[in-house]
């Protein structure tokens, strides 16, 4: 760069900070009239985690929320993006069950303390954490006519109490996940899969497709209702979040080529087709035939163009070979290991993620290809290092491969947007603290934050340091805050104040 020369950085109105999900960080699940979700018990349940542990307490955020928000605050994050619980909301789930002001109440404090402290909320209703209730009744996601209903009507509760103060909303997380996970191969709550060694009911040949094409539909319901009823009054925004890695041929043979293309149409296509192009992929139709339900035309009026952004969770890349048995997977092979024998990338703690940026600034480029749809919000990506829940503290706030892989991304991001013009708007790194991490229990470590469980304190790690750094270095100078309006006031402001749980925020 020649002296004069000014580098270029991403715009003023980027919007960056951390994710987190509430069952993974809220505790407190029998506490102001919570009702059960389906991961209370199930996360109970002898082999369900890795370390035996549920989410009773998790990070104990439901009760650390004021000091959650300080350390955001230090940090300087524009935002935040977290999850409402909805058996919090309405203990029982449905449309005609009772709402629970207690949560209610609790959700609005955390709001109005985001905003006095001049941080965004982007705030997604569903991660996960269907009230039990609902699965208990009729079957949850298995039943279209039903859930359909009891979701809009979750939704509607909630714009109605928070849609004046939040202007970005997602509907659903990872809508691959809580069907393939949850009633395909049974791993995660409600547990429900055709091996009866893992689950005693469930049929994975036909459930998750019934259970994509329910989220789908609730999504596009919520979206056209926020639209007709909310969006011109209160402004907002209101996407969906998908996941899907980068998939890359295994080599430059024509099958594993079709390969690669096959694992996007599996893991990103089926729900990101529907959504922005207004049908499902040809090879999903061809592998599952009639068990693919099909949408109605008024469904499909609704479900097309019902996001007004691309929400991308994205972690890795795979290889792709052809020949895999997994329909899941789209009977693609997926692996780490090149043909030479050499390792794509650093290896992750949790089997499925290896360190390859390259692939983040190729996701940008195929998802802008393949749906002709330019607006992206990251909302997860991230790195678990390797048996960091069994390194001494201070050796695991040095997690110089969570700062490597932090590197290899953030290059890739200002790269997609400033080399290739992609319209990246938003950044949120998973996570911002260390918490339940699912089936994995709280053995598989995320935060830039750590979080000793037997105390509940924070430590800021290093990654947390190089992201405040970075992202404080490389958008341009500019008030993003006044694209949100200031929370109404609604008795004394909380000032937050340095608590004596965080520790060493000095960044």
């Amino acid at each position: 760069m020649t002296s004069g020369e000014v580098a270029k950085k991403l715009p003023k109105d980027f919007v960056w900070g951390f994710a987190t999900a509430s069952f993974q960080i809220e505790g407190s699940t029998n506490v102001d009239g919570r009702g059960k979700s389906i991961w209370d018990d199930f996360s109970k349940q002898p082999g369900k985690t890795m370390d035996g542990r549920d989410g009773d307490v998790a990070t104990d955020s439901y009760r650390l929320w004021k000091e959650d928000i300080a350390l955001l605050s230090q940090y300087g994050v524009k935002s935040y993006r977290f999850s409402l619980s909805w058996s919090r909301i309405i203990p029982l789930g449905g449309r005609n069950d009772p709402v629970n002001p207690k949560g209610i109440a609790f959700y609005s404090r955390f709001i109005d303390t985001l905003l006095e402290n001049g941080i965004i909320p982007f705030v997604t209703l569903h991660h996960w954490d269907l009230p039990q209730a609902l699965h208990d009744r009729y079957g949850g996601w298995l039943n279209k006519d039903e859930i359909v209903q009891d979701y809009v009507r979750y939704a509607r509760i909630c714009f109605e109490a928070f849609g004046d103060r939040v202007k970005y909303w997602l509907t659903v997380n990872e809508p691959w996940c809580i069907s393939i996970l949850g009633y395909g191969r049974g791993v995660f709550a409600p547990g429900r899969s055709s091996d009866r060694e893992r689950s005693p009911t469930g049929d994975s040949s036909t459930e998750p497709w019934v259970v994509g094409h329910s989220v789908i539909l609730s999504h596009a319901y919520a979206v056209r209702l926020y639209r007709e009823e909310f969006k011109a009054a209160q402004g907002g925004q209101i996407g969906i979040t998908l996941n899907g890695d980068w998939a890359m041929p295994y080599d430059d043979s024509p099958q594993n080529v079709e390969a690669a293309q096959h694992a996007l149409d599996v893991a990103i296509g089926w729900f990101a087709d529907p959504i922005y192009l207004g049908y499902y992929p040809d090879y999903m139709k061809q592998i599952l035939g009639e068990r693919l339900p099909g949408f109605t035309p008024e469904e499909l009026a609704v479900v097309k163009g019902s996001s007004d952004f691309y929400g991308m969770n994205t972690y890795t890349t795979n290889l792709c070979r052809a020949g895999g048995d997994d329909e899941f997977k789209g009977f693609v092979e997926y692996t780490f290991v090149r043909p030479d024998g050499t390792q794509l990338g650093t290896q992750a703690h949790c089997s499925w993620l290896q360190d390859y940026p390259q692939g983040f600034r190729h996701s940008f480029l195929q998802s802008s290809l393949r749906c002709a749809y330019l607006n992206f919000s990251v909302t997860e990506n991230g790195f678990a290092v390797k048996d960091e829940h069994s390194k001494p503290i201070e050796e695991a706030l040095q997690d110089n491969d969570r700062v490597n892989y932090f590197k290899g991304i953030t290059a890739a991001l200002k790269a997609a947007v400033l080399e290739d013009g992609v319209d990246v708007r938003a950044y949120f790194p998973w996570s911002f603290v260390d918490n339940f991490e699912w089936a994995d229990g709280y053995i598989t470590r995320f935060g830039v934050t750590y979080v000793d469980y037997e105390t509940q304190r924070r430590y800021p790690k290093e990654s947390a340091k190089f992201l405040v750094k970075w992202f404080g270095e490389n958008i341009e100078a500019g008030d993003t805050k006044s694209q949100q309006e200031k929370a109404p006031q609604n008795g004394p402001s909380v000032v937050l104040e340095r608590p004596s749980i965080i520790q060493g925020v000095e960044v």
